[in-house]
């Protein structure tokens, strides 16, 4: 919306011992991982579509650009000395994909998911990430916006005061066949998380186009969720300096949705279906919802009554209300046309005032707010100017002002409604596109929000008198059970 050249990315990471199981559990044979993998992925795809959410590039570790991009970064290491063989001992987390040691885990099971551990003993190979750690402890003290949110970055400091340990980046083809063959070692596989990590860059050019590449990176940011945040702030920004290139501008962890005080999980079989609430409720609701109820960053408690009771406040109240008793006046007291601006420049009380500050200063509230992942705060800001409308209405009696013949004084309060309600359609269309497309058609805009310019939030008088309003059935109607 402010016109910057936005490379979004996201895509499937394929690879690893838990796939090779799954694959096996599911009917595959050894070997036909790859067939198991092609019928999941277009599952994901369809659920973007389903939300509305567009990418510009969709990666599998799968892809012969990713293999060759992971073994060329292999191989550049390996030549670099940054990689060696040794017995690897201790333990391993298959749910996890993750290696820990016998100081991490003197119980037999996963610290983070608590699951049990497999005992490892075999020869692997290891990336030198030791040597880079006083590197890493600079650089996340000298870029304060290098993790996010703040806890976060106190987190990975915490695990950075004891000594890091190098990373097993291999497995060995005899215990599992299902991933990226080694260059130098056609014995091993690559570890699954040194290949993941690989797909950011891989994804927009590296190591075959460098242009594409320099263009795009460093990234802004990367979203992960917080049980992966030692992968992306420990293991990949060395991988990358290993490499002469530059570590991502923000890493942001998100939190998980509590069910019942349990992290919703498809082993504990708690997870909710997103499919059946976007039909049962539509695709801007469940955005809204899941945006809107938790700060980024923390942690949520999922419920449906969480979810009915924002519809009804924040939706079918708040805005749905606003929009539809503004337009019944317009229709009702001037013939459904926008009133004329130029006499509600001159009777503007305060209230009006206020409500035309609030919006206007919209703009660099959602700035603010956005650049630091705060959408739940940046939705807070637009239902202020939702709120002061609303308060406007019932403090300025339209109706009290149309019988009293006060012409002038219901145009300014009927133009300043719908100046508003066109600022917040625009505002809303990263959070709730549908709902703000239909807010825009019923002002009688006809233009694409998608295609409107972040420059115009900051102006007030944007309708022009005597547009016509359309006026449809309420956008959220009430749930009564």
């Amino acid at each position: 919306m402010k016109g910057y050249d936005v490379f979004f990315m996201t895509g499937t990471d394929e690879h690893g011992e838990k796939i090779e199981k799954a694959a096996l559990a599911h009917g595959f044979k050894a070997g036909e991982e790859k067939k198991f993998v092609d019928g999941i992925v277009p599952v994901f795809k369809e659920l973007w579509q389903r939300l509305g959410i567009q990418y510009d590039f969709f990666l599998r570790t799968t892809d012969d650009y990713h293999i060759k991009a992971v073994q060329a970064v292999l191989d550049k290491l390996y030549k670099d000395g940054k990689i060696y063989k040794k017995i690897y001992k201790g333990w391993f987390c298959t749910p996890c994909e993750t290696f820990w040691s016998e100081a991490q885990s003197d119980d037999g099971f996963c610290p983070d998911c608590k699951r049990s551990l497999e005992k490892l003993d075999e020869e692997n190979y290891f990336f030198k990430i030791s040597e880079y750690q006083e590197w890493l402890i600079d650089h996340i003290n000298s870029n304060l916006g290098f993790i996010k949110p703040n806890f976060r970055r106190n987190e990975v400091l915490g695990f950075l005061r004891e000594p890091l340990q190098d990373l097993c980046i291999s497995r060995s083809r005899s215990r599992m066949s299902w991933g990226i063959e080694v260059p130098f070692d056609k014995n091993f596989v690559t570890y699954v998380w040194f290949d993941a990590l690989i797909n950011y860059i891989s994804g927009i050019g590296y190591p075959g186009d460098i242009a594409r590449l320099n263009k795009y990176w460093p990234a802004d940011f990367h979203v992960i969720g917080k049980d992966i945040l030692r992968h992306h702030a420990v293991y990949w920004p060395i991988m990358l300096h290993a490499l002469g290139l530059k570590a991502p501008k923000t890493i942001f962890a998100h939190g998980w949705w509590i069910v019942k005080g349990e992290k919703m999980s498809k082993s504990k079989g708690n997870v909710v279906d997103p499919v059946a609430l976007i039909d049962k409720y539509g695709i801007d609701t469940y955005r809204y919802f899941l945006l809107r109820e938790v700060p980024f960053g923390l942690d949520g408690a999922f419920s449906e009554e969480a979810l009915v009771s924002r519809y009804n406040s924040d939706l079918a109240n708040d805005i749905g209300n606003l929009l539809n008793r503004t337009l019944t006046m317009v229709e009702k007291y001037f013939e459904g046309k926008v009133p004329d601006r130029s006499s509600s420049i001159v009777h503007r009380s305060s209230c009006v005032k206020n409500l035309q500050d609030k919006a206007i200063g919209l703009s660099d509230e959602l700035e603010k707010r956005m650049s630091e992942l705060d959408f739940a705060g940046a939705l807070s800001k637009i239902w202020e100017v939702v709120n002061t409308a609303n308060k406007l209405i019932e403090d300025s009696k339209p109706w009290t002002l149309a019988k009293e013949n006060k012409t002038n004084e219901l145009r300014s309060l009927l133009y300043s409604l719908l100046e508003s309600l066109r600022i917040v359609a625009f505002s809303i269309y990263p959070f709730m596109p549908a709902t703000s497309k239909s807010i825009m058609k019923q002002l009688g805009i006809e233009k694409d929000p998608a295609k409107m310019k972040f420059s115009d939030l900051k102006r007030w008088g944007v309708l022009k008198a005597g547009l016509k309003v359309n006026k449809s059935a309420p956008l959220f109607p009430r749930i009564e059970k």
